[in-house]
């Protein structure tokens, strides 16, 4: 090598010009995914909150019987909607609202109670009497309690779930899927503003 070309190697090692522009370069993908993540996370909270702050409102309402499903259906999708983009504002799986009564808190999650039970006994025959909490006409093993409000002193489990677009494409290229979901529940007891209807049904 020449005394020259060492002399150039020399000074392309030490020059420092364009050397921020690199650094740059190298920053700003992490920097601007951390602020992106950031911000979806915020979003979600605060979707989250507002979420289950109308379930509750509405949940509380309902518990003196004064409002019908579809109001309390109504009440949370109309306040979560204010907040969710514009292109899903009238989706109407964007909020999805199941409200579910059991007759006690013991009975939550589980099927209707079979009230006599005969042989074989400890599962549900043809001959067995039940609670129709659903008043379907059938019995229900996995599906505990109707999709209506109750009655007076039913136990109501209310799950809503809110699936919107995220906010930046980013988030699906990194494995975090394209949709953010919040899924809130409560259980809450209806006062006793009358006698609780209780359905048996033989079959």
């Amino acid at each position: 090598m020449t005394i020259g070309a060492r002399r150039s190697l020399r000074a392309l090692f030490r020059a420092r010009d364009g050397a921020t522009m690199v650094e740059f370069g190298l920053v700003v993908l992490p920097f601007f995914t951390l602020v992106m993540g950031a911000l979806d996370l915020g979003y979600q909270v605060y979707l989250s909150a507002l979420t289950n702050g109308a379930m509750e409102r509405a949940a509380r309402k309902a518990t003196v019987g004064s409002i019908s499903k579809d109001q309390v259906v109504t009440v949370i999708r109309s306040e979560v909607r204010t907040i969710l983009p514009k292109g899903t504002r009238d989706d109407p799986a964007a909020v999805t609202v199941t409200p579910l009564s059991y007759t006690n808190f013991a009975s939550v999650g589980k099927g209707e109670r079979i009230v006599a039970d005969t042989a074989p006994v400890g599962q549900y025959n043809s001959t067995d009497c039940y609670e129709d909490r659903n008043n379907n006409g059938r019995y229900d093993a996995t599906v505990g309690g109707g999709d209506d409000l109750g009655s007076a002193d039913d136990v109501m489990y209310y799950d809503v779930l809110v699936k919107v677009p995220r906010l930046f494409p980013l988030a699906n290229a990194i494995g975090l899927g394209p949709f953010a979901i919040v899924d809130a529940r409560t259980l809450i007891r209806n006062q006793p503003y009358g006698d609780q209807q209780i359905r048996v049904r033989c079959s």
